[in-house]
């Protein structure tokens, strides 16, 4: 169909600006970039026996930490019990028979040996690459109480330091606390597996002699593959034939189902709910949109952290903060007279120096958010983003696509005559039925919402550069811009024109209806502004955060949009490689800048930005320039990243300071800087505060999963 509009082209998301006006590109749909993870997104991995490659975990897996935790527990519970330290600490005696005094000292190195393994083995590894750590700091106080407790045991020296049962509940407690973090940092991951593990094994291809089945390896783009109804996706695709609502929620979150017609993309693990189609793949395996998703999070959990960083840098300085103690302990209390007393307190110091609270402060709570994030549909690509977003002053949305539809809507209609604006947009609907461009579609599905009339049409013809024509009840009616006019040589009647004259005023495009040689009257189409805009932009300013708005899009049409948002700051008639100047125009002025762009043309802002958000129709590479892609096309998304921002960040220096101010108040203690005030940290006092502040930092990590990320309720 060629229509010639007054005003701007609307232009379809996902659609580039330059892929012409009547392109019948494809709504957008919420879809996440092309990328390059593993084929097999049907098959996910096994997160329980999935081996980290980086970090302080590689090659350990969450199994393997599982599996340790649990049998040092069951051995653990015999060593506290018979351990005369806790024995006495708690006031009972334990059972006395032949062999009961080598109970802990049989079980503790059964604990140390196979529960202490990976973190000896990091300890070492720390080691030889002279960069002391976590890992480092857990080995070295797991070792002191091994030995010093063997000592005691065997009577050397006469020392009293049993800590078998500190280091059977150490053990444990570490194993339980490493193993919550690699579940979390694989919660992400395991939530996208289960989306990919939506595909279907086989597809049903269409052949000249029919259809055949197919597994999902043999499919090759440019195929034509029949979606049955209730069948699920398995390749990307547009539809080529028929038209049905896809169930997309899997992949944008959004419950309701969309419908797709010819034209439209189709996404890999989607439903056709109600009817069969004919999909043209455009994608396969590792080009998919589910295995963008997934290479998508395995980049966020690989990503740095200023704030995991920190943490590291605080591990190192504990080492040689617990070390020096250590050394300077035992010379001073050695000088003092009393090698016991020097023995005691250095294992004492070096004991309860283990970071494993500090360990857990920063990595748990980042793995947690981006897990609470993957699953409201917020894919955080690099971590700074996250942390960063909290800052934010200013969010510069796009307009197409990201705070409008970026389709076309039926706005209003106007009658010239008595016949009536539900017999004009009856006409005009009838006349346009048989077209497929995006804008007759807006007015024969406007109808059919408003229960307008649709008269039978027949000769329908395309006039190009004009409009269209048809036969409608027997009269010619046509629906066209001005050089419809111009050819009919017809004018608007005057009411009608000063109706048209203020669309054309805020940007809309106008059609006119011409029933025989009589303008009856028009529509108005603009690019629909989302519904769920309103409340971001509302929510955001509410928060303090300007919001702005940059479009290459005509003033007119910008300031419509604006005004209807109540948007603080406009940036129009912007070239896309001039995006990324007003985003530094914006820095310049001292602001820090989230731009959130729908992924056309966009890659230079996103880059630009302190926080850069993908949203909508990710398939561009803009996505790869994004600190954070938004699965769906909700703008409110925004908000629940700013939550999640600002939670985390409160978590992660809750975590810091209970977990260092421990260790700094502490080892002093320990140390017996205050013995004479008589106040000096027992060994298993040392202990209990070094369990107790593992469990606190774990607690109160686990309180983000309470955290609500919806953004229809936020704000």
């Amino acid at each position: 169909m060629d229509h010639q509009h007054i005003g701007p082209p609307v232009r379809p998301a996902n659609q580039r600006a330059d892929a012409g006006q009547h392109g019948h590109g494809a709504a957008g749909n919420g879809h996440i970039s092309k990328g390059t993870p593993s084929r097999d997104a049907g098959r996910p991995p096994d997160d329980d026996h999935m081996v980290h490659s980086h970090g302080q975990h590689a090659g350990h897996s969450v199994a393997m930490f599982r599996d340790r935790f649990w049998l040092t527990l069951a051995l653990a519970v015999p060593v506290v019990f018979f351990s005369p330290m806790f024995a006495e600490l708690l006031g009972y005696e334990p059972p006395a028979f032949p062999g009961s005094a080598w109970v802990p000292p049989v079980f503790g190195t059964v604990i140390f040996l196979y529960g202490g393994r990976p973190f000896l083995q990091g300890g070492v590894n720390e080691l030889r690459t002279r960069q002391p750590g976590m890992m480092l700091l857990i080995a070295m106080a797991i070792s002191v109480a091994f030995v010093a407790s063997w000592v005691t045991s065997l009577g050397i020296g006469g020392f009293d330091l049993d800590f078998w049962w500190e280091l059977a509940l150490l053990v444990p407690i570490m194993l339980l606390g490493h193993w919550i973090e690699m579940r979390a940092l694989g919660a992400a991951q395991g939530a996208l597996d289960a989306l990919a593990a939506l595909l279907p094994d086989e597809a049903e291809r269409v052949t000249t002699a029919g259809t055949e089945t197919v597994s999902l390896s043999e499919l090759r783009a440019g195929d034509i593959i029949l979606v049955r109804p209730g069948g699920r996706m398995p390749a990307d695709g547009t539809v080529s034939d028929g038209e049905a609502e896809f169930d997309e929620s899997m992949i944008t979150g959004e419950s309701k189902t969309v419908r797709r017609t010819p034209g439209d993309p189709v996404v890999a693990g989607t439903i056709a709910t109600d009817n069969s189609v004919r999909v043209r793949v455009v994608a396969t395996g590792e080009g998919t949109a589910l295995a963008g998703i997934r290479r998508l999070v395995a980049e966020a959990q690989a990503s740095s952290s200023r704030a995991q960083a920190l943490a590291d840098r605080a591990a190192a300085f504990l080492f040689y903060f617990a070390a020096g103690t250590g050394v300077l302990t035992f010379i001073f209390w050695s000088l003092m007279g009393s090698v016991s007393d020097a023995v005691t307190r250095t294992v004492t110091v070096l004991v309860i120096a283990c970071p494993h609270a500090l360990g857990l402060a920063i990595p748990l709570v980042i793995a947690l958010s981006t897990e609470r994030a993957a699953r409201a549909g917020v894919l955080i690509k690099n971590r700074m983003a996250l942390e960063r977003m909290r800052t934010v002053d200013v969010v510069l949305f796009d307009k197409t696509g990201t705070l409008t539809r970026g389709e076309p809507e039926l706005r209003e209609v106007a009658a010239a005559t008595a016949t009536g604006q539900d017999a004009v947009l009856g006409l005009a609907a009838a006349v346009e039925a048989d077209s497929e461009h995006p804008l007759a579609r807006s007015i024969v599905a406007a109808a059919r919402e408003r229960g307008v009339k649709i008269p039978p049409a027949e000769g329908f013809t395309s006039l190009t550069g004009r409009g269209v024509r048809a036969t409608v009840e027997g009269r010619t009616v046509q629906v066209g811009g001005p050089a419809l006019l111009r050819e009919l040589g017809l004018q608007e009647p005057r009411d009608l024109a000063a109706v048209t004259g203020a669309w054309l005023e805020r940007g809309a495009s106008v059609l006119h209806v011409v029933d025989g040689g009589t303008v009856v009257g028009a529509v108005s189409l603009e690019d629909a502004v989302r519904p769920e805009s309103r409340q971001a932009v509302r929510d955001l300013q509410a928060r303090g955060i300007k919001v702005a708005m940059i479009t290459g899009d005509a003033r007119q049409v910008a300031h419509a949009v604006a005004a209807e948002l109540g948007i603080d700051e406009v940036f129009a008639e912007v070239l896309p490689a001039d995006k990324d100047k007003k985003v530094a125009e914006l820095q310049g002025r001292g602001l820090k800048v989230a731009m959130v762009g729908d992924g056309v043309n966009d890659s230079p802002a996103l880059a630009r930005a302190e926080v850069g958000i993908a949203i909508g129709g990710g398939t561009d590479v803009a996505v790869e320039s994004a600190g954070v892609v938004l699965a769906g096309n909700d703008p409110r998304a925004v908000l629940s990243m700013l939550d999640l921002s600002k939670a985390s960040y409160r978590k992660m220096w809750q975590n810091l300071v209970w977990a260092t101010g421990y260790n700094v108040i502490s080892v002093p203690l320990a140390a017996g800087v205050l013995a004479f005030a008589g106040v000096v940290l027992s060994p298993a006092a040392g202990a209990v505060m070094m369990s107790a502040s593992t469990i606190v930092v774990a607690l109160n990590a686990q309180l983000l999963r309470r955290l609500k990320l919806n953004p229809a309720a936020a704000g």
